[in-house]
């Protein structure tokens, strides 16, 4: 019997890997969620933006040196590299071009999607698609490369969007439409990038800031509306954003030109993970599903943390009608104190969980038509990593960008502070877990636990939550001193004996929230193979 119990486990664990690759899955149209806020919005003055990489994108990240170059020195564009498994494997990657290099380049965090530099210059990504009829496959840059670019050669989220559009008018845009959401110590802002069309350099790019006190989420959807290119402190466009959108005729050039309704190829800016941030943190509003339109951001009714933005990333709409668990139940047997039966109860069954597969929507759905209607979480299991960063103007750089990581779903997995002044990451970072299942990857650390909770949710959960909880508050509680000695250290001049500070303390984190989420893969394996 137990032989048998495992089977069925390993079976539900890989039909979720699986469901992964499975390009038919409808999830993989909806993949990655950045959610910003502004200084004035969040409880400390922290700027945030924000990222998750949902699909079957590359886990390794290595902390990228600063480096001094010659006159003469050109930097390689490449192709490719968002799939490959480690840093140098260079399996089906293509050199797109060169550019000139500039003399120095700033050490940053190396994302599949580059995220944090050691000035507090972010940035989160999410893909918003746009008319196939815009895409030129040979021009020169991919999203990534932008990024990438940016983060080695900017400061502040301007220059990286000025730096980002000319290089764009320059070389050219190869990739569909994105949304890269660029924050530093004083603002953050939102920029949408299409190319210009088959065979020509070029592209199309608005931005527009999020207000201070505003909370704003881009999910995989074009939501900058009318440009005010007069307000130039809220608002930056190139200058054929116009003339392309009429050219291609996405635009008719009479009513007013709105971005999103010439270049988002959807009937309205948002969905379900706009409407739930918005709606969490602005109530007041009465924001509904049914409205045509959703502010581009809000006004928090309280002030958000670092806590706030980590639960909204592990939303799945758990209570309300969007909840897929909400009817999956079945009846059970209700006894008194003498375990005599007294009736029934219909509760939610503790196989139902909120990042069902493919294979096992369509058999309850095929038991009972209609019980589970998808809705995409803002946390799903087929997140390969996410961060959420927090830049702060009152600390040195080194100190004050924190990027909190985790690997795979973000619902199941703790967040690990990754200062910007760190030298170098946890062992098995560095490679992929992607494409093979590898121990040494630290990916599969956290994966095999989170995939063996799902198998019974119900009874799962509340371990979960509690250690990712606990390790939250952790960080919170232990930060504080470490940033403390930090900067005092920098103070002192004594710049390298702060980074290994920093590094040091990354390192020991991610080790005991790596010993812990083993310990409960074998308590999961435990329940399973007993059949409970």
């Amino acid at each position: 019997m137990r032989k048998i119990v495992g089977i069925v486990v390993l079976l539900i664990v890989a039909s979720g890997l699986f469901a992964q690759q499975d390009k038919e899955y409808p999830y993989f149209g909806e993949s990655c969620t950045s959610i910003m806020a502004g200084k004035n919005a969040t409880t400390d003055g922290s700027v945030i933006t924000a990222h998750t990489c949902d699909g079957n994108y590359r886990t390794w990240l290595t902390m990228e040196p600063a480096k001094d170059h010659a006159d003469t020195a050109k930097v390689l564009i490449l192709k490719g590299k968002l799939r490959t498994e480690t840093p140098w494997d260079m399996r089906d990657v293509s050199v797109a071009g060169n550019i000139p290099q500039v003399s120095h380049t700033y050490a940053f965090l190396n994302t599949a999607y580059p995220c944090l530099n050691e000035k507090q210059l972010a940035i989160g990504e999410t893909t918003f698609v746009g008319p196939d009829t815009l895409v030129n496959k040979k021009a020169m840059f991919l999203i990534e490369e932008l990024e990438r670019l940016a983060l080695e050669r900017c400061d502040n989220a301007r220059d990286a969007i000025c730096l980002i559009g000319n290089l764009i008018r320059e070389y050219g845009y190869a990739d569909w439409g994105e949304c890269i959401t660029i924050a530093d110590k004083q603002e953050v802002w939102q920029m949408e990038i299409l190319g210009e069309g088959p065979g020509r350099i070029g592209g199309v790019w608005a931005a527009q800031r999020i207000p201070d006190d505003h909370v704003g989420i881009s999910a995989n959807i074009s939501r900058i509306g009318k440009i005010d290119r007069n307000d130039k402190n809220y608002f930056m466009a190139s200058d054929n954003a116009e003339e392309v959108a009429k050219e291609f005729k996405l635009w008719d050039g009479v009513g007013e030109f709105i971005f999103w309704k010439a270049y988002g190829h959807r009937e309205k800016p948002f969905d379900i993970r706009e409407f739930h941030v918005l709606n969490t943190l602005a109530p007041s509003l009465n924001l509904s599903m049914e409205m045509t339109e959703l502010p581009f951001s809000v006004k928090p009714e309280h002030k958000v943390s670092i806590q706030t933005i980590t639960e909204l990333y592990r939303a799945t709409y758990e209570g309300t009608s969007y909840d897929m668990t909400r009817n999956v139940k079945y009846i059970t047997k209700k006894f008194d104190e003498n375990r005599k039966p007294i009736g029934e109860d219909t509760l939610v069954s503790p196989i139902a969980n909120p990042w069902v597969t493919r294979d096992e929507m369509n058999t309850i759905n095929y038991l009972a038509p209609g019980t589970i209607g998808f809705r995409r979480n803002v946390s799903v299991a087929w997140s390969s990593y996410g961060q959420i960063i927090q830049l702060r103007d009152w600390l040195p750089d080194a100190v004050g960008g924190v990027a909190w990581f985790s690997f795979d779903n973000p619902g199941e997995s703790p967040r690990i502070p990754i200062y910007a002044g760190a030298t170098r990451l946890p062992a098995g970072f560095e490679l992929c877990g992607q494409k093979r299942y590898r121990e040494d990857a630290a990916l599969w650390s956290y994966r095999k636990a989170n995939k063996l909770a799902t198998v019974s949710w119900g009874k799962t959960k509340g371990l979960v939550l509690e250690n990712v909880l606990s390790f939250e508050e952790k960080a919170l509680k232990e930060m504080p001193g470490i940033e403390k000695e930090a900067s005092s250290l920098l103070k002192d001049g004594k710049t390298e004996e702060a980074r290994l500070l920093l590094t040091s303390f990354t390192n020991d984190f991610e080790a005991a929230t790596k010993q812990r989420w083993h310990e409960m893969e074998i308590r999961f394996w435990e329940m399973f193979g007993k059949g409970f």
